[in-house]
């Protein structure tokens, strides 16, 4: 039987350059040689795009496995193709983005994969596109009455031209603490938490150097829990997760620097508020329309039992330590089972899509 051509794309202009890195190289050795051949495809920090043998070139020594014909004289089964392609994408039969981040993760890819009709795994562009940028994910979680914590979104122009209303609106409307942030983002860069007026102009000032949108959530005393996602249109939730830091919040450090962070699965939580997690991350799910996975965090106040919906991320980390994987593998799926039942889901809702004629209005149009 043929193996299945796998592209990873990998890399990207976001500030979780590094990160997608880590989880291409994850994903690539994870992926069983016998059944997938690896493409790697790279975008650069300066959004070049690479082909094979130089996407390569920028993982860790020892990502890929030897590339040198067999002792039967044919290519080794674990060969990755490092060949020149002649186009953008090499032939292949399913693209997997770990690009996480802006230009990757927020739609621009996954448009750019549509046009080129090939299947990929996880969100479409909307999802993905909502996904992103906090300010409409959360409009669209409370229009389909999930709880989310009180925010407000401004834009860079009303800050620059009238700063004093901005901080007026936030002080009367959600008071302090608050948690400042672009609105589009990952990995906590640019969020500020604000315990003080005085701290507020400086936070914006930061977010809206990242960012044309800022949104300014209300402080919440809680502990901050996760959940994976897995299916199309009938998804599943794995066990759920405790994200445990030392730091004021979960910030980029506490993300990636910080050992002290403690990982807690399963996250030690009385059974119904488990179920009432793992429904809710089914329902921000479907609200976005997502697919493949994602991984939804929340917010949990031990002192009235509320659970509120803090975000969804369509490119949940991948490595071997990252939450989205081991909650999988807590809940008895596999590293490498979970990376084959996401290729089963990308190609088959890429069939699913092609039954949808789209030219069949045009048609119809024609025979009036």
């Amino acid at each position: 039987m043929a193996r299945t051509r796998v592209i990873v794309l990998f890399g990207g202009r976001s500030v979780e350059h590094n990160v997608s890195l880590v989880s291409a190289r994850a994903i690539i050795q994870a992926l069983n040689p016998e059944q997938y051949q690896v493409i790697p495809v790279a975008v650069t920090k300066d959004g070049q795009w690479l082909p094979p043998a130089a996407s390569a070139a920028l993982l860790p020594p020892g990502t890929l496995p030897d590339a040198g014909p067999a002792a039967n004289g044919h290519r080794n089964p674990a060969a990755v193709v490092t060949e020149q392609p002649s186009s953008v994408f090499p032939e292949a039969d399913v693209l997997f983005p770990v690009i996480h981040g802006t230009h990757g993760e927020d739609g621009t890819v996954q448009g750019l994969l549509e046009l080129a009709n090939l299947p990929y795994v996880g969100a479409g562009v909307l999802a993905s596109a909502l996904g992103m940028d906090k300010d409409l994910m959360k409009r669209v979680f409370r229009g389909a009455g999930l709880p989310v914590a009180p925010f407000i979104t401004f834009r860079r122009d009303a800050w620059e031209g009238h700063p004093a209303d901005v901080e007026q609106a936030v002080t009367q409307s959600l008071g302090f603490p608050c948690f400042v942030k672009p609105a589009n983002g990952g990995s906590s860069v640019g969020i500020s938490k604000v315990n003080h007026p005085t701290e507020l102009r400086p936070a914006l000032d930061l977010a809206f150097s990242l960012d044309r949108k800022a949104i300014v959530e209300q402080g919440v005393a809680a502990r901050e829990l996760e959940c994976g996602v897995l299916g199309n249109d009938d998804p599943i939730a794995s066990v759920v997760g405790e994200v445990a830091p030392t730091r004021e919040f979960y910030d980029y450090e506490a993300k990636y620097h910080d050992d002290s962070t403690r990982l807690i699965i399963p996250a030690n939580i009385p059974d119904a508020v488990s179920a009432k997690v793992r429904a809710l991350a089914v329902q921000a799910f479907q609200a976005i329309d997502c697919a493949g996975m994602a991984r939804v965090d929340f917010f949990y106040q031990p002192s009235d039992g509320a659970v509120l919906v803090n975000e969804i991320n369509t490119i949940p980390g991948f490595t071997p330590v990252s939450m989205y994987p081991r909650m999988w593998e807590a809940s008895g799926l596999s590293y490498g089972s979970l990376l084959h039942r996401l290729i089963e889901l990308a190609l088959d809702r890429h069939h699913e899509k092609a039954r949808t004629n789209y030219r069949a209005g045009l048609l119809a149009q024609q025979q009036v």
